[in-house]
């Protein structure tokens, strides 16, 4: 019977061991996945995050160049209208453009306050403001309603201002984009 015994002894042990290295071997195996599974959802959380960031940067970059060119647009028609101030020949069609570009800026620099990071919002504000007071300016010279001090000559002045306006704006942009860097000049 010691025989038995010893055997029964050496059996039980053995067989303890197989059953627990199938149950430690499960287990790893358990763990392996979870790993997988949880490195799976990472992966796409990270894909969604820089899709998320992609598309914020479009959004950005469209409004930009929207704010951009309707800055340029209106800008560039202030300037015919200061030239046609200077010759005495302003029409009804260039009040009529100059409305329509101030229009179309107000409209785009209203959607760019919904977009704009706070340092370009600062930026494109300033040159909101300064645009605006050219158009006030220009206004008042072709209806013959100028303050004091206003002249076609103190609106080319406030123009030719207004474009450090603009390249600040424009270069703050490109900084936000990653264009440029925030020491360069661009």
């Amino acid at each position: 019977m010691s025989s038995a015994i010893s055997q029964i002894a050496v059996a039980v042990p053995g067989i303890g061991g197989t059953l627990a290295s199938a149950l430690l071997t499960q287990r790893s195996a358990n763990r392996a996945r979870d790993r997988e599974l949880q490195h799976a959802r990472q992966l796409q959380a990270d894909e969604r995050e820089y899709a998320d960031r992609q598309a914020q940067l479009e959004a950005r970059r469209t409004c930009y160049a929207a704010l951009n060119a309707g800055t340029r647009d209106f800008i560039n028609v202030m300037t015919n209208l200061l030239h046609a101030l200077e010759r005495r020949e302003a029409t009804g069609e260039l009040r009529s453009e100059l409305d329509r570009a101030r229009r179309d800026h107000r409209l785009r620099h209203a959607e760019a306050q919904m977009v704009l990071p706070d340092a370009v919002m600062a930026a494109a504000d300033t040159a909101n403001h300064r645009l605006g007071d050219l158009y006030g300016l220009l206004i008042r010279l072709d209806r013959g309603a100028t303050e004091p001090g206003e002249s076609v000559e103190a609106a080319r002045e406030s123009m030719n201002g207004l474009w450090d306006s603009l390249w600040r704006m424009r270069h703050v942009m490109r900084v936000d984009l990653g264009i440029t860097e925030p020491g360069q000049d661009s």
